[in-house]
């Protein structure tokens, strides 16, 4: 299973694609897709539909992991990545790839096994578990690996997917 994974914004989208089979998950591609600061709002997210269009297109994934959007102290920044993430999630839609969306603690859960990680320990898991040399740049694209790997370590997972889990004592 080919899995992309997005970090959404407005200014840079990170992209990470992997490559998922049971437990084994190698890293395909990553990087970034930027609009410059000076054009009008409208612009940049045009742009981004173009490119996440021709994104898809190129690297063909049967599923897409995007990040739920957490609102931390910046409201206004959180605000320009909700439109960011609302045309991702179109061109996804109008491309017919399936989406998942994971909040930051399920990534950090999947990648680390301790939901309030920290960043950097999420960038040195995400390294370590794609076997890389060095920890993906820009940091929009190493969190977009951790999402295709929260992804990955979803889906694989043995667990019944249905969310109907039975317990004996």
């Amino acid at each position: 299973m080919r899995i992309l994974g997005i970090d959404p914004g407005v200014a840079t989208i990170g992209f990470g694609l992997v490559e998922a089979d049971r437990a084994q998950v190698h890293m395909v591609t990553y990087g970034a897709i930027t609009t410059p600061a000076g054009l009008p709002l409208s612009r940049r997210l045009y742009q981004i539909d173009r490119d996440m269009e021709e994104l898809i297109g190129k690297l063909k994934p049967d599923v897409m992991a995007v990040e739920e959007l957490f609102f931390n102290t910046n409201l206004t920044t959180g605000i320009a990545v909700a439109h960011g993430r609302g045309v991702i999630l179109c061109a996804a839609e109008r491309c017919g790839v399936p989406l998942h969306e994971y909040t930051p603690g399920q990534v950090k859960l999947a990648v680390t096994g301790y939901g309030k990680a920290e960043k950097r320990q999420v960038m040195d898991m995400t390294k370590r578990l794609l076997h890389l040399k060095a920890v993906p740049r820009p940091d929009d694209a190493a969190d977009a690996l951790a999402l295709a790997l929260c992804h990955a370590r979803s889906f694989t997972s043995r667990l019944p997917q249905n969310g109907n889990v039975k317990e004996t004592i």
